[in-house]
């Protein structure tokens, strides 16, 4: 069996990492020339992400890569203590969520690959696709062709195969934020290395977290109405959104004002988008897989993660399964539930971040309460504790 891979940012080479293991040749295919270095500022790999990795021996590079970041503190505007959240399962034992850049796992993924000969074909932007009955073809914009048994949707938020499956898709829906972070030296801050704080300031959402080389990583959330066009809040600078960002939280505690003053790079902004739920994942011999067919905001904490864990869990079902409907079929009925419950978690999150003046208010006296009850619960458990038993056979779909 050969799959063509379409996506060569951090779920295409984790699935085909996978596939491999499970005795299934595939290459991938991704659009840019040169590959997904310096693309997005950085995220969290959480537990359950690594955990996944780890499954088909590829987590030491990217854990190299990052630092650990087992929690959060949660302060308000005014730096009233909110409460603590983990971001790791309450039995993670030796697994621990990382920070890392996104080049950094994306460049220790698409590394390890090479590195056990997957095939990584770059600049093949996908135009086609079309089922043959025994096969599938793939058409790319450079007027090359490839064929395989199968082809993985592995190409994100604005995926092209998503629309070759089902021309009805939904497209993205616009989470109400912007999105932009930044890094900063030099700025002493009084808490622990490791540890996110993040504040719910009065007109924007601020996140930072102490390197263990003393820098500090920080981000911001920015609300935002209406959805700004194409490109539009990529072309803004880093001074003009320098200033815009010291106007919004020069009235809050904390240092967020310091750390963004001072920052020696802030990163390009943009819009934060999620998809919600994406009624047809597969038809044919064609399948998405990731953030093609469900990307969790990055409050979440889970894009990757969910992401890595989808390629294994592919590979699972089409090592068990000979029939690739049946294998697609199961692995729907394995994944919908867990993503589409998480995606929904992160958009109620997000509407705490663009609260008003008396939502503002219930929040910050509710929240202490509501972050005790999910310490520790079957909720965080059951998203960052979740493990894969590569061993284990995949049921058909029922």
């Amino acid at each position: 069996m050969k799959a063509l891979i379409i996506g060569g940012g951090i779920a295409g080479p984790a699935a085909a990492m996978a596939l491999q293991q499970a005795g299934i040749d595939a290459t991938v295919y991704e659009a840019r020339p040169g590959g997904a270095d310096g693309v997005g500022v950085f995220l969290t790999l959480g537990s359950n992400g690594i955990d996944a990795l780890r499954t088909i021996g590829a987590d030491a590079s990217a854990t190299a890569a990052g630092f650990p970041t087992p929690g959060i503190n949660m302060f308000s505007a005014t730096g009233k203590p909110l409460g603590q959240a983990r971001t790791s399962s309450p039995d993670d034992g030796d697994l621990v969520s990382h920070t890392l850049r996104r080049a950094d796992l994306y460049r220790a993924v698409r590394d390890e690959a090479l590195g056990r000969g997957i095939r990584i074909e770059q600049g093949k932007r996908l135009t086609g696709a079309q089922d043959t009955g025994d096969g599938v073809r793939a058409v790319f914009a450079d007027g090359g062709e490839a064929y395989g048994d199968l082809l993985i949707g592995c190409d994100g938020l604005r995926s092209t195969v998503r629309t070759l499956i089902d021309p009805a898709a939904p497209a993205p829906s616009y989470a109400g934020l912007i999105g932009l972070g930044g890094y900063t030296r030099g700025v002493p801050v009084d808490v622990e290395r490791g540890s996110y704080t993040m504040v719910f300031g009065k007109h924007a959402f601020f996140g930072y977290a102490l390197a263990p080389s003393g820098e500090v990583w920080w981000f911001a959330n920015v609300p935002r109405r209406d959805e700004p066009a194409r490109g539009e809040v990529e072309a803004a600078g880093a001074e003009e959104w320098r200033s815009r960002l010291l106007r919004l939280f020069g009235d809050d505690a904390g240092p967020a004002v310091d750390l963004i003053g001072t920052s020696h790079q802030i990163m390009p902004a943009g819009p934060i988008h999620a998809m919600a739920h994406v009624p047809t994942w597969h038809s044919g011999r064609m399948i998405i897989i990731g953030d093609a067919a469900h990307a969790p905001s990055p409050t979440s904490g889970q894009g990757a993660s969910l992401s890595i864990e989808d390629g294994v869990e592919l590979a699972r079902c089409l090592r068990d399964h000979s029939a690739i409907g049946t294998a697609f079929a199961a692995y729907e009925a394995l994944r919908r539930p867990r993503v589409e419950r998480i995606v929904k978690q992160a958009a109620r999150l997000n509407s705490n971040k663009a609260a008003g003046p008396l939502a503002r208010a219930f929040r910050d006296l509710l929240l202490p309460t509501i972050l005790k009850k999910t310490a520790g619960s079957k909720q965080m458990g059951e998203t960052y504790g979740h493990h894969i038993d590569w061993n284990a056979p995949v049921p058909a779909a029922g």
